[in-house]
């Protein structure tokens, strides 16, 4: 394999988790880290708000779930799942500068021909993105849809899923 890393599945939960709710993606990895095990051909970054840098992570995986605060524009609370050209539209909105990277990592990707063959962002659109350090109320009531749509994505990529004790 042409990457860093030869895992095949990526989850990278991305965020500023000292901006409330915009942490949402790190906070739902963390959640998964520390409820449920994955077989070895997953692998759990927090990408905070790396950015570019995340290029040495994902490098040589195949399938990428990139989880956010999303600004969609249906209202606080409202969850999303994008793939394709919708991608493209929610880098163009972007909540944080974290998503210019991200959006530079894939294009680098592609430009050096070491595409990630499948890519999708699962998110909820915050309720506050003001100084602090843990979710909103609201944020933390919608964090176990995103964790079992997170789930529901690993299944379908053919991941075993286990709990935790």
């Amino acid at each position: 394999m042409d990457g860093l890393f030869t895992t095949e599945i990526t989850v990278l939960g991305v965020g500023n988790t000292i901006l409330t709710d915009e942490g949402f993606g790190v906070r739902v990895v963390e959640y998964l880290k520390e409820h449920y095990r994955f077989d070895e051909r997953v692998q759990l970054i927090d990408g905070g708000t790396l950015g570019i840098e995340l290029t040495h992570f994902v490098t040589g995986t195949k399938k990428l779930l990139i989880i956010d605060a999303v600004d969609g524009g249906r209202g606080a609370g409202s969850i999303y799942r994008l793939t394709g050209a919708a991608l493209k539209t929610h880098f163009r909105q972007k909540i944080s500068a974290h998503e210019v990277g991200i959006e530079e990592v894939l294009t680098i990707l592609d430009l050096t021909g070491r595409s990630i063959d499948e890519v999708i962002v699962l998110g909820a659109e915050p309720y506050v993105l003001d100084a602090g350090v843990g979710l909103s109320d609201e944020m933390k009531k919608i964090l176990p849809a995103v964790v079992d749509e997170a789930l529901n994505v690993l299944d379908g990529w053919g991941i075993e899923i286990k709990t935790r004790a």
